[in-house]
């Protein structure tokens, strides 16, 4: 499998106009084009292999190490003449990269080459009659053991040639050897390889140009906002990047509108999606076999391929394709030194004024202007976007390289030139992955240069220099590009360069002609012209409108591209679904879930591509009555929950969702991380715990014989949508003791799968495992779970010729526990476009009715569930959904262990928080199927099954247009019961695994007995290379009789003779043993679960076994417990993630011990590289010459063995030597102390820690016994599970209480713990001033707090991805970003926290002060915690920002000159006075009062708002242009019509001020006044004259001694209340009509709704403070005034009110 194909075709064609042969001649170009565009990757090999070898220019031998070097770049112990020709090779040509096991001949010679990660396998026999037997298997050929002299196996990398001519095998290290030193290549690259540090320093003059820095923060840069960063990038994204030098993670998926849909500005990188490796190749482990990945790459002019010369090394090489900006400076003057090394920069910007035709006349320009540079002899190109400004917009830097590149590739260029690109446009890994992905060389990301300087000036960074932080974003970014090779399987940068492993999604196919010829775009979409428009959108928010460049532009904003906000990008998780989802399955509320569901579907139409279709219903004669479709009890056992693993959610939401998949009916999914057997047990109630479907990953976590056994499906995880072509991710904090256990991994220590590759790299591995889970468990059914990509259809049909049961189609937008961003973004393609694929192709081909198709990736109702069937799946997984009901909200904090409601956390305090229930899945999964039933009614569907894959009911929205481009789905939409009709459609029959041809079940009658009963028993038999999986089902029925302890110990003894199959001893339970003479293949011991395996070469053989292979590759991966003895070598990948075997090996390949967890591994004989990389648990111990190089010490200790471990291995040796006869073990103990020093230990760091902790706890425990310490354990004793305690957060504190003083408390804010805040510290508002103390005047009753103790305040903020604060149901109604300014403060940046809020709200000091605030009421830490202190810390920035001086008059620098009138001076009327003057318009106001303010001046008193506040304000605005006029009262003093005629625009805000009556009789009595008038009539006079000592101020509606009644609660009535006390009332009572309001939420008034609570305010504070009983009684009504005979009110008649609710709720 060559993955780089596309890029190798691309750069062998540009390379043509570069080819010269003297053995051609002129008559070389009839053999082009080399590579026949149509053949396959092992064509396209051959053609140029091929041409390599007639031209006489190579040898066979010498041209395949050029097209498939070794890992040469990171290996230091590699000949220096050997590295010198691999270095040639890189220059003249980039590796063919992929796993590959090549064989070829030209006569003379007959090899083997195997690529540089050696996954396939390639095994030999050397005979005594001089034959080679060379296959990807043992056992092919019989053969008799006295005869073969030798047995080995193909190394990664290496070559085996056996000259025919000669008579002999010629050796690999001697063949290289012989031709890396037939040239003087190690002179030849001193001599002509340029590097960086060869270049000439450029001047300070240019540099310093080059490097200048503005002036404009960068929350204002406006070149930041044309390139199109927001805050949110450049906080989540490129903050971690700059600081810690990694790429952040993230989770829960990535659920934002697509691209192709998104009506706002999105840059071109974001339609394009990575590909990855699934099924037909591996990708490769980046973090443990990050050995053989390089980065390194040779760029500028190319020499003649067909030919070995020493200008052929001339080129520049570089350690990474992200330049700096010296670099870049230094590589633009180069020829000062290099003098035929020019360069010239292209400039990509046009005129903005010239509009989409300018844009794409630039496109034009800058493809003419590099074919002229190639004609001037320009060696280095630079694309540049530099000179974008007011005038000038920038073609997006993907488009113009996309478009040279191919350019150049047409006209036979390319080759000639380096292709670098100097942008403001890339700055996350992905863009610089599309970049090199599309022929880039190298990448200068300027503008992220300039971020960080400014970023540092403003002291948002870390102190660390600008040049280290550089140097982090840079270590980033080189990660990210080994992660997203690694997911396609490809090693070298040099190979990733223009390989174009992307696929488009929703771009045009003139785009793609143009840009990125060959790249798939299955659906159209985006044209030029929508690219175009994009970018000048982007000029225009910068640069457009009435802004001059020197003005001041809006803060970048936070656009919600990663998490929801409002006004931003558009996400299908929204606060109203959540909300309404758990409402409606919490309560059983129908118009909840209705709610719900029209939210959904909402989010769903402008996000998806299959929010484009609807379903069309047709004939209503053709529906069938409802009660006549399948009940949903039916329906619902077709529902599957995703794979989220324990580990990643807690155990009580794991459960939970078991819980109720079981009683549905449907199947739970276990994830990847293992389940307690404890779970299999049904409760007391008859409730089962246990998961349906088991989960086996790359890491193998908990997999055992008894798990397999335990299932009723098998799930392969090839992928996961969230993060195609990367494994499993969980963070230390969350691998907790019981995890940990479950796992057979560390405690505490981080756990990374592996990417699938160590048995799963093909197809024919893959049919592998599956034979072995069906032999684990034959009457589970084997699933395969796939990501959506396109060739999907082709994958899924092998999957099913593979005889898997099941395929599972995931889309790009599942969720995730935690995964780079990168791979959460833009890995995977949605399931729409996979699943009709797959379901046509399997159709097609004949296959569909042998497997169950299901559809996974946030289905949501039933209308996405009838399109997931009519596009041909039978089942569908849900996990987003499920969880929601279960309590989640959307984080997005699964990763950080400290998800606030219990679901996602290991953290016990956490996970006493949650509130989940399986009834409320269950609720879930019957609405969603009675819905699904309606639809089947309307469509005449009876079942589910008549409705699979009839796409002819679905068609594309008619109401639906795209302003950028149209996307058709019209492949989606054909029926494939039409494209090959007569075939089955649907799954209709079994697959026929033939279990009963298996060796076990031949055996099984014989042993059946001793299996089940537990005697012994033994047999013997012989055993071929068929006989696969050999062991696994005798397991089978020792783990269904016995469980997870199996039998005692050799209970069952099976002896062996011959080659065995793959997978020998696969899960092999306990009390099974297997003794093989022989040798074997592939995956021995693979699961091993507790029995025994023993391998040793045929007694008759002559060869010495500790010299040769004797087992495969990957053998021992993901055991358990267990125990293996091999006298002979293994080869690459052995005890891969051993989480608790012991094994004894005589040698093994490269990468032995890698991930291991747990057990022991004795190793006596030569090791591979990489030994040990990732190694977290366990321990080995090797007696091999110069292993130290040979170990990857990142996560390992070397030591030396000695005292009672000593005795351990020699006892361990002793049972080798017994059991296996192995003379290399005799030799071993014959000298044993001589060779013990030899020894080295290799001692995971972590586990030494956990080992070190569990010692210390039994002594503190032994301690607190009285007891005295315990003798030290054995070298056995440390193989125990050792847990550290669980990781127990502290109670809640208020950090406040036990400071000193403000100095004190800023100094201990630097240990703040943001991440868990909200649950460590207490809430603290606004406090009020005492009570008796502030009824004497009318001052402000709230005391402010300081910003120390407002940092502890925002530290208690989550900062949610979905911010149920912000919400526009439920939320801040006017959308302030408070999780954004709460962050800004708990960071000390106030300015930044001042910008982001004034961004949203006009007047911060009103709103802080008198605002209800929803927001603290829909407050995620409010569910189980109190809320953040929001209004306080809004209150607080604006106080600050005031004191500060921030807030100075700002006069608009332009005027539109219109006009605009505002009636009314109130908050909207103010509010639109501000906006409308900031934007240039003339802006009068026109008030009725005599002072401006409305609500704000006589609504609200002055103690709970001062009105030097509303005056301050005012007078602002006053000096920035805005008139207000006073005391106009508009249709009475003030002429309506003068109005419009004077102005272009009459704006109404006169707000809401009739008074609500209460029509009883008395009303007509003096004394009863309306609330509005008594607190107008009031303020009116507080404003007018000084209170009098006491607070008295003196109103024609004075209270002063009077008995008061305040009809009416809310804020209105508690201020009459207020006001009241401070008159001097003699008593104040408060009637309320409703009952009192509970003291907790009530049933019907969920979270997020504005909490209907009792509360006690100020008003009422006072009341009790000053009389002792609080004011209110409730269920009162007013029923008549009474009076005193003279006109005035002295009472009032009143009845107790009783309520109840109806049947939907109501009172």
């Amino acid at each position: 499998e060559i993955n780089t194909l596309r890029g190798n075709k691309n750069w062998m064609r540009s390379r043509e106009g570069l080819l010269k042969s003297a053995a051609f001649g002129k008559e070389l170009e009839q053999a082009f084009p080399i590579i026949d565009e149509f053949g396959s990757d092992s064509a396209a090999f051959d053609n140029v292999l091929e041409l390599l070898v007639v031209s006489g220019v190579l040898t066979m031998p010498e041209a395949v190490m050029v097209m498939v070097p070794e890992a040469w770049q990171n290996n230091p112990l590699m000949p220096a003449e050997k590295r010198a020709f691999y270095e040639w090779a890189s220059c003249v040509m980039e590796p063919w990269d992929g796993p590959a096991l090549f064989t070829f001949s030209d006569g003379r010679y007959c090899g083997a080459s195997l690529d540089r990660n050696g996954l396939r396998p390639c095994r030999y026999y050397v005979t005594t009659d001089d034959r080679m037997i060379c296959a990807s298997e043992v056992g092919t050929v019989a053969v008799d053991p006295e005869m073969v002299v030798q047995k080995g196996r193909l190394m990664p990398g290496r070559m085996l040639l056996v000259d025919t001519r000669a008579g002999k095998i010629v050796d690999d290290e001697m063949l290289k050897l012989q031709f890396a030193q037939q040239r003087p290549f190690q002179q030849w690259i001193s001599d002509q390889q340029i590097r960086l540090e060869h270049l000439p320093v450029p001047s300070t003059k240019a540099l310093a140009a080059a490097m200048a820095v503005d002036d404009e923060p960068v929350s204002r840069d406006r070149r930041l906002r044309v390139f199109g960063y927001s805050a949110e990038q450049l906080n989540l994204i490129l903050g971690p990047m700059i600081q810690d030098g990694k790429e952040p993670l993230g989770s829960m998926g990535n659920d934002t509108v697509l691209a192709c849909l998104d009506p706002t500005p999105r840059l071109p990188y974001e339609y394009f999606r990575e590909l990855f490796a699934q099924v037909t190749n591996p990708p490769i482990d980046p973090i443990r076999e990050k050995i053989v990945m390089s980065l390194r790459c040779h760029i500028g002019p190319e020499g003649n391929l067909l030919d070995v010369c020493e200008h052929q090394a001339h080129r520049l090489s570089l350690d990474s394709p992200v330049l700096t900006i010296p670099e870049l400076e230094a590589i633009r003057g180069m020829s000062a030194r290099y003098p035929e090394w020019t360069a010239r920069t292209i400039d990509v910007a046009f005129a903005a004024h010239e509009g989409v035709a300018g844009y794409q006349a630039a496109l034009d320009r800058v493809c003419d202007e590099a074919r002229q540079a190639i004609d001037d002899n320009a060696k280095v190109i630079v694309l540049s976007d530099r000179a974008v400004g007011p005038q000038r917009a920038a073609l997006s830097m993907l488009l113009a390289a996309g478009a040279v590149h191919h350019h150049l590739v047409a006209a036979k260029q390319r080759a000639r030139v380096a292709l670098v690109v100097e942008t403001g446009e890339a700055r996350e890994t992905h863009h610089c992955c599309v970049l090199v992905g599309y022929g880039v060389d190298a990448i200068c990301p300027y503008m992220v240069y300039e971020a960080i300087a400014k970023l540092h000036r403003e002291n948002v960074l870390s102190s660390k220099p600008v040049d280290r932080l550089v140097e982090q974003y840079r270590h980033a970014i080189d990660d990210g590009f080994r992660k997203v090779m690694s997911k396609m399987g490809i090693s070298t940068l040099q190979s990733y360069k223009g390989a174009q492993i992307f696929e488009a999604l929703g771009v045009s196919s003139e785009v793609i002609g143009r840009c990125f010829v060959g790249t798939a775009s299955r659906v159209e979409g985006t044209t030029m012209e929508g690219f175009a428009a994009d970018a000048l959108a982007r000029h225009d928010l910068a640069y457009g409108g009435h802004k001059g460049a020197q003005d001041e532009v809006a803060a970048i904003g936070d656009e919600g591209e990663y998490n929801w906000r409002r006004g931003g990008e558009k996400h299908v998780n929204t606060p109203a679904a959540v909300a309404s989802l758990q409402d409606a399955v919490r309560t059983k509320n129908k118009t909840a879930w209705e709610k719900y569901t029209r939210e959904s579907m909402d989010a769903v139409r402008d996000c998806t591509l299959r929010g484009l279709l609807e379903i069309d219903e047709g004939d209503e004669a053709n529906a069938v009555p409802l009660e006549e479709v399948e009940p949903w009890t039916s329906i619902a056992r077709r529902f599957c929950t995703g794979a989220m693993s324990y580990g990643s959610i807690s155990r009580e939401a794991h459960t939970a969702l078991a819980v109720a998949m079981n009683r549905l009916g449907g199947k739970s999914n276990s994830g990847e991380g293992g389940e307690d057997p404890e779970r299999s047990v049904p409760r007391a109630n008859g409730d089962s715990e246990r998961s349906a479907i088991k989960q086996v990953a790359s890491g193998r976590f908990g997999v055992t014989s008894n798990y397999l056994a335990d299932a009723d499906e098998l799930q392969i995880k090839m992928a996961q949508g969230a993060k195609a072509g990367e494994g499993g991710e969980l963070l230390g904090s969350k691998v907790s003791r019981e995890i940990a256990r479950t796992r057979h991994t560390t405690p505490g220590v981080t756990l990374v799968s592996p990417p699938p590759h160590h048995d799963i790299y093909s197809i024919e591995d893959l049919k592998q495992l599956i034979f072995d889970l069906k032999s684990a468990n034959p009457r589970a059914r084997v699933s395969v779970k796939l990501v959506s990509e396109v060739g999907i259809g082709v994958v899924a049909a092998g999957v099913a010729k593979a005889l898997a049961d099941h395929v599972l189609v995931a889309g790009h937008d599942g969720g995730t526990g935690a995964a780079r961003w990168t791979g959460i973004k833009y890995a995977g393609l949605p399931w729409e476009l996979g699943l009709a694929e797959t379901h046509q192709t399997l159709v097609l081909n004949d296959l569909r009715g042998r497997v169950v198709l299901q559809a996974d990736g946030q289905l949501k109702t039933a209308h996405d569930v009838a399109v997931a069937a009519l596009l041909g799946a039978e089942e569908f997984g849900f996990a987003t959904a499920p969880l929601i009901t279960l309590g989640c909200v959307y984080l997005r904090r699964c990763h950080q262990n400290s998800c606030a409601v219990g679901v996602a956390t290991q953290d016990p305090v956490l996970r006493a928080k949650f509130r989940g229930a399986p009834e409320h899945v269950i609720n879930f999964f019957h609405y969603l199927a009675e819905d699904l039933r309606s639809i089947m009614a309307r469509l005449g569907f009876r079942t589910l099954d008549a409705m699979v894959g009839r796409a002819e009911h679905l068609r594309m929205r008619a109401d639906r247009r795209v302003a950028k481009g149209a996307v058709d789905l019209g492949m989606l939409l054909k029926p494939a019961h039409a494209m090959r009709p007569g075939v089955a459609t649907r799954c209709v029959t079994n697959q026929d695994h033939q279990i009963e041809r298996r060796l076990d079940s031949r055996l099984l009658p014989l042993l059946i007995d001793g299996l089940q009963s537990g005697r012994p028993v033994e047999a013997s038999s012989e055993i071929c290379n068929t006989d696969r999986a050999f062991g696994a089902l005798l397991s089978y029925h020792v783990s269904r009789s016995h469980g997870l302890d199996g039998l005692a110990a050799g209970t069952v003894r099976l002896h062996l003779r011959g080659s065995a199959g793959q997978s020998l001893g696969a899960f092999l339970a306990p009390g099974l043993a297997i003794d093989l003479e022989g040798d074997a293949n592939d995956y021995v011991g693979k699961g091993l679960s507790g029995g025994q395996l023993v391998v040793y070469p045929p007694r008759s053989s002559r060869f010495a076994a500790g010299d040769n292979v004797l087992v495969g590759n990957v053998c021992l991966f993901g055991a358990t417990s267990g125990e293996a003895f091999f006298a002979g070598v293994a080869a690459e990948r052995f005890a891969v993630r051993n989480s608790g075997a012991l094994a004894v090996v005589e040698g093994v390949g490269d990468h032995g011990c890698e991930y291991m967890t747990g057990g022991r591994v004795v190793v006596l004989g030569r090791v591979g590289r990489n030994f040990a990389a990732g190694m977290s648990g366990g321990i080995a111990y090797v007696l091999a010459n110069d292993f130290r190089a040979m170990c990857n010490t990142e996560s390992v200790a070397l030591e030396t063995v000695h005292g009672a471990e000593a005795d351990w291995l020699r006892a361990t040796i002793q049972r080798h030597a017994d059991l296996t006869g192995s003379q290399r073990a005799r030799d071993v103990l014959r000298d044993f102390e001589r060779l013990l020093p030899s020894v080295v230990k290799v001692y995971p760091h972590e586990y030494r820690r956990v080992l070190e902790e569990e010692k210390m706890a039994a002594a503190a425990a032994a301690a607190a016994r009285g007891e005295s310490d315990a003798a030290s354990s054995s070298g056995s004793d440390s193989e125990k599970t050792l847990l550290p305690q669980s990781n127990e957060s502290p109670s809640i504190i208020d950090i406040e209480d036990a400071l000193v003083d403000d100095a004190q408390l800023k100094d201990r804010m630097q240990k703040l713990d943001k991440l868990r805040g909200f649950a460590k510290y207490k809430r603290r508002g606004d406090r009020y001033r005492s009570a008796l103390k502030r009824v004497d005047d009318w001052d402000e009753i709230s005391a402010r707090q300081t910003k120390a103790q407002l940092q502890v305040q925002a530290a208690r903020c989550i900062d949610c991805g979905v911010p149920f604060c912000q919400s526009d149901a439920d939320g801040c109604p006017i959308g302030n970003v408070i999780p954004k300014w709460n962050e800004l403060v708990f960071r000390d940046q106030w300015r930044d926290a001042f910008d982001r809020l004034m961004a949203t709200n006009n007047f911060p000091e009103f709103t802080g002060r008198v605002c209800p605030a929803p927001c603290e009421g829909a407050c995620v830490a409010g569910i189980s915690e109190k809320p953040v202190a929001i209004k306080s810390i809004e209150a607080a920035i604006i106080d600050h920002a005031w004191a500060m001086g921030w807030m100075a008059p700002a006069p608009p620098p332009h005027r539109s000159g219109r006009s605009v009138a505002i009636v009314g001076s109130g908050p909207a009327g103010l509010a639109a006075a501000d906006q409308l003057n900031a934007a240039g318009h003339m802006v009068t106001v026109y008030e009725r009062e005599d002072r401006i303010g409305g609500l704000l001046t006589y609504g609200i008193p002055n103690m709970k708002l001062d009105k030097k506040l509303v005056d301050r304000r005012v007078d602002k605005m006053r000096q920035e242009g805005v008139v207000f006029v006073a005391g106009a009262h508009v249709g009475v003093s003030h002429s309506a019509k003068a109005l419009a005629a004077d102005h272009d625009a009459v704006l109404l805000a006169t707000g809401a001020t009739w008074p609500r009556d209460l029509a009883i009789d008395g009303r007509q009595l003096s004394g009863i006044h309306f609330a509005m008038d008594f607190l107008t009539a009031n303020t009116r006079a507080l404003l007018n004259s000084r209170p009098r000592p006491g607070g008295a101020v003196d109103t024609p509606m004075s209270a002063a001694g009077l008995r008061v009644v305040v009809i009416g609660g809310g804020d209105t009535g508690n201020d009459c209340i207020g006001t009241a006390v401070r008159h001097g009332a003699a008593s104040v009572v408060n009637f309320e009509l409703l009952p009192q309001p509970p003291r907790q939420r009530a049933q019907d008034n969920p979270w997020p709704q504005y909490p209907r609570v009792f509360r006690v305010d100020y008003g009422h504070e006072e009341v009790v403070a000053r009389w002792g009983a609080d004011p209110r009684e409730y269920s009162i009504s007013a029923k008549r005034f009474v009076g005193n005979g003279s006109g005035r009110v002295t009472g009032i008649e009143t009845v107790r009110v009783e309520w109840t609710k109806d049947s939907d709720g109501r009172w």
